[in-house]
């Protein structure tokens, strides 16, 4: 097992130093993990990581190697918590996948302080990371309009960042990746076939084809804009037949290419070979293409940054505390800008003709017996119990409540201009 434990930042080591020399380490606390405004022009957060989550609490011990590394940052006693660290506490939030709005808690952690207190860094780190990667390519996905977006930005980024934007995009609804390493972990579906290097390694565009035929047969899509799109279409179907699996377009007016090329092909009697449009596309930039004879999209860069929101701006804030007659006791931070509401959070999804009209927090026990099916849906379910994790899934779980949710809100959600929240926030209680 790999540990998580250094995928931390020292001020939580720290803090447990000193709250063991002040007793306060085994006070019961409450943290919650909630954004308090989405990221400009945003209208709902997508829920992802959750899996990745679970796992890195499970592998975050101190061994050996790792208390030998903090023996300058912390004291002896610390250390010697620190090697006897087992998560024991109550994790709760939403479902993964789940679309999530501002003041959501998206994830509760309830424990002893120390206990709690650090995994701040490694809850905010994956989480922040993957509900970005998963907001962005759901946009990418409606604006797509149901034609299949490919993942392809493993040049783009850390290659486990890689790995990780990878599942979060296919949660979303991408239909593939083009990270080998991410479809061996997640069975996530992979894709690719060639680049312009292997053309220009050839004497030809056309010895390029043949060779990439040869191996991977006339279904394989050939990239046709390495040196004249109009004669690389030509010489693609010359090569491979009028099954020809499809054709790749990645520079240049993609409009105007893919109008000519469907016009191309046809005429050529390849009226069953798809156009794949990739070069730096955006969600902007897909919907742009809505009209156009586009089959699928590969996108890159844009998807492994956020689209431009590279964290979903998650906090995680202590929101309760035990008092001293052993009762929990709501506590929040009042700095400007950045206040937070003292209490343990519930959260419902409230609901007419199931359409999504807000979503409803409250403080204390929520309402007894509220149904799943009912007009008010219980968000939180649990993760982990006594320790032991209880919310782990297959993906697919995931990428299906994804898809649930995301048909549960308004339309105008799926609006891609700036605008507010799909459905408000309201506090109850």
């Amino acid at each position: 097992m790999t540990s998580t434990a250094l995928l931390t930042d020292r001020y939580e080591l720290t803090m447990v130093e000193a709250a063991l020399r002040s007793g306060a380490a085994g006070r019961r606390c409450v943290f919650e993990v909630f954004a308090r405004r989405l990221p400009q022009g945003r209208r709902f957060g997508v829920v992802a990581g959750t899996g990745r989550l679970l796992e890195a609490i499970g592998e975050f011990r101190f061994g050996d190697v790792e208390l030998a590394a903090l023996s300058s940052v912390v004291d002896g006693a610390t250390l010697d918590w620190l090697a006897a660290y087992r998560f024991s506490g109550e994790v709760t939030g939403y479902g993964e996948g789940e679309v999530f709005l501002p003041g959501s808690p998206i994830l509760v952690v309830e424990a002893d302080f120390a206990q709690a207190v650090v995994l701040e860094t490694l809850v905010l780190s994956i989480l922040n990371h993957d509900c970005a990667i998963a907001a962005a390519a759901s946009r990418m996905v409606i604006a797509a309009q149901g034609r299949p977006c490919l993942e392809m930005g493993s040049r783009r980024t850390h290659e486990h960042a890689a790995v990780a934007a990878a599942r979060a995009a296919y949660l979303a609804g991408f239909a593939g990746t083009s990270n080998l390493d991410a479809g061996r972990r997640y069975a996530i579906p992979t894709i690719g076939t060639a680049a312009h290097a292997f053309t220009l390694v050839h004497d030809d565009e056309r010895a390029a084809f043949t060779a990439q035929v040869a191996v991977l047969g006339p279904g394989t899509t050939l990239l046709v804009d390495t040196y004249d799109v109009e004669q690389g279409v030509r010489t693609a179907v010359e090569v491979a037949g009028p099954e020809l699996g499809a054709v790749r377009l990645d520079s240049g007016d993609l409009l105007d290419q893919a109008i000519a090329v469907r016009a191309q092909l046809d005429a050529l009697g390849a009226h069953g070979t798809r156009i794949v449009v990739t070069s730096d596309l955006d969600e902007h930039a897909i919907a742009a293409l809505a009209a156009a004879p586009v089959d699928s999209y590969g996108v890159g860069t844009s998807l492994v940054t956020g689209s431009g929101a590279p964290t979903a701006g998650l906090v995680y804030k202590l929101v309760a505390r035990e008092g001293a007659g052993g009762e929990l006791v709501g506590v929040a931070k009042r700095s400007l800008d950045k206040t937070s509401i003292a209490g343990r959070k519930w959260a419902m999804r409230r609901r007419v003709a199931a359409v999504a009209t807000a979503e409803v927090i409250g403080v204390g026990h929520p309402p007894a017996d509220t149904p799943d099916d009912g007009p008010d849906r219980p968000l939180l379910i649990p993760l982990i119990t006594r320790g032991e994790p209880v919310g782990l899934e297959p993906l697919a779980v995931a990428r299906e409540r994804h898809a649930a949710s995301l048909a549960e809100l308004p339309a105008t959600a799926r609006q891609l201009s700036r605008g507010e929240p799909a459905i408000p926030t309201l506090l109850e209680g």
